[in-house]
């Protein structure tokens, strides 16, 4: 495995291109993490494990463009292939954080190994070496959806485009659940944009078979995604993701962070407590909204199931095909707007 080579690269890292020197500091963190994966006995061995073990003499990592609590990603090549790189590093002074890291990195692997949809993130090897654990994917040049929002000039996106956008989350989302899989933190950071466009979603560190979703407690997704029954730490099932993906839907359409006026304790708190939503602007077309609020239903079984949503979306795909101007003239069949879903403004 060969490390950094002290430069930052683009994405045009084949053509031998660089951008900047790293820093010194940057330097030694990366050497620190990446040397327990450069001896031979990072490569897995036993069991299906062995399946989805990466020959480290064929990975080239280059520059590091995102960061969490216990993680790194990188851009990278993979026997010729570019590829974004997860660095999980087990902490030292934690090991009950670092068991459940060490099981995060081995149940990731394990569904990502067995998954193939166009919409869903392409697995490509893995490697284990405690403390550090690597997850090498398929890398994704537009970055996050989240990314890809916020860069946006204009104050909302091309109807069109928001369809195609929800519609490829739903197809891989649709999949995922066929799968028996629920994905438990589906967000727009989660979601990665290729350079057509497409999407992809990503991100299955907390992600299980749905027979093992249990209760919301015992682990942490992101507030401003979540569920009511998973804030409130309840029994859970596939619904709990349908939920995630209507605030992805009204972030297409605002290009907004969902409860941006709040701190996610705050929005918590709202959505499982006042059923709170994000407000809809006077703007947004009826097919959209109708599509959000039946997927964010306080009652799960309220919720639309993902195929269903595939099949709304297909439709509205083909009328617009047909009239231009369908989000302005579209009404819904049957009134189908859950009760009670506002903002309220309160003080905590």
């Amino acid at each position: 495995m060969k490390v950094f080579n002290c430069f930052k690269e683009d994405k045009s890292m084949a053509s031998g291109r660089t951008q900047r020197r790293l820093s010194l500091g940057e330097y030694r963190r990366a050497v620190s993490w990446s040397k327990y994966l450069v001896s031979s006995g990072g490569e897995i061995k036993g069991g299906l494990e062995e399946q989805w073990s990466a020959d480290m003499s064929q990975l080239l990592i280059g520059n590091k463009f995102a960061t969490g609590r216990h993680s790194r990603i990188y851009h990278g090549r993979y026997k010729g292939r570019e590829v974004a790189i997860k660095l999980m590093s087990q902490p030292e002074q934690d090991p009950a954080m670092a068991a459940a890291l060490e099981q995060q990195f081995t149940s990731e692997s394990s569904l990502l190994f067995h998954l193939r949809h166009p919409n869903i993130i392409t697995f490509v090897a893995a490697c284990k070496k405690p403390p550090v654990f690597c997850i090498i994917t398929e890398y994704m040049a537009g970055g996050s959806l989240r990314k890809f929002l916020h860069e946006q000039e204009s104050n909302v996106l091309p109807y069109d485009l928001v369809l195609k956008l929800s519609l490829d989350v739903a197809r891989g989302m649709s999949y995922l659940h066929s799968q028996g899989i629920i994905h438990r933190d589906l967000k727009s950071e989660n979601i990665l944009v290729g350079e057509d466009l497409s999407v992809k979603v990503a991100d299955f560190g907390i992600s299980c078979l749905e027979f093992q979703s249990g209760s919301g407690k015992g682990f942490t997704s992101t507030y401003r995604w979540m569920a009511p029954e998973m804030i409130k730490g309840k029994n859970h099932t596939r619904k709990v993701d349908v939920y995630s993906f209507g605030i992805v839907l009204w972030e297409l359409v605002t290009l907004q962070i969902p409860f941006h006026d709040m701190t996610p304790e705050q929005a918590a708190y709202a959505v499982a407590h006042k059923n709170a939503r994000p407000p809809l602007p006077a703007s947004c077309p009826l097919a959209f909204s109708h599509v959000m609020s039946k997927c964010w239903a306080t009652n799960p079984v309220n919720r639309f199931q993902f195929d269903e949503i595939v099949s709304i979306l297909e439709s509205y795909e083909e009328s617009l095909k047909l009239d231009p101007r369908f989000f302005s003239s579209y009404k819904p069949s049957q009134q189908l707007w859950p009760i009670g879903c506002f903002t309220p403004r309160f003080a905590l």
